[in-house]
């Protein structure tokens, strides 16, 4: 068995050939407004060279952006961890999948392999995520998989015309290897 491989879905490093689909994705921006922000236009250069230089990026520590494929091989997202604190077993991530590729389970499994990683091999006892107030699809997602909301933080984006809240949720280690 793969580390790295769920039921659907596979984890792997980015590519260059990569860009082309990030490249698209950046054209959704209700897509980026529920995973981060509406940034300015990037050009083709720009994408190519992003995605470029995540290839040969690799890890920091444990913060490692990867892409996320499914099991025949198709592009349809990424994951990243962030905030990887090892003295005190904690971190942080996000996950992001095309618009054309929701609603299939890839996050949900992404997400599993990701956290089977940091818990099973890294030695993380906590993850924390910070899901948009009104990223509902995500909270009922993070629910599922077994995260507690910890807290709300008011006003803390701004978007679409107002500010708007921050959910934070939580799993500790045991909860993960229980569900």
């Amino acid at each position: 068995m793969n580390s790295w491989e769920g039921k659907k879905v596979r984890l792997r490093a980015i590519v260059p050939g990569d860009w082309i689909k990030f490249h698209e994705n950046d054209q959704d921006s209700e897509g980026a407004r529920l995973s981060d922000a509406i940034h300015f236009p990037r050009s083709d250069e720009g994408t190519k060279s992003w995605a470029e230089l995540q290839a040969v990026k690799g890890a920091d520590g444990d913060n490692i952006m990867l892409a996320i494929e499914t099991l025949d091989g198709t592009h349809v997202g990424s994951i990243n961890s962030h905030s990887c604190d090892p003295r005190n077993g904690t971190f942080k991530y996000g996950v992001a999948v095309f618009r054309a590729h929701w609603r299939n389970g890839y996050a949900s499994d992404a997400v599993k392999i990701l956290l089977r990683y940091f818990f099973g091999e890294l030695r993380y006892e906590k993850v924390t995520i910070h899901i948009y107030a009104f990223n509902e699809s995500s909270i009922r997602l993070h629910e599922r998989l077994g995260f507690k909301q910890e807290g709300r933080l008011r006003n803390m984006i701004y978007t679409n015309g107002e500010p708007c809240d921050e959910i934070i949720m939580g799993l500790l280690k045991g909860e993960f290897l229980q569900g």
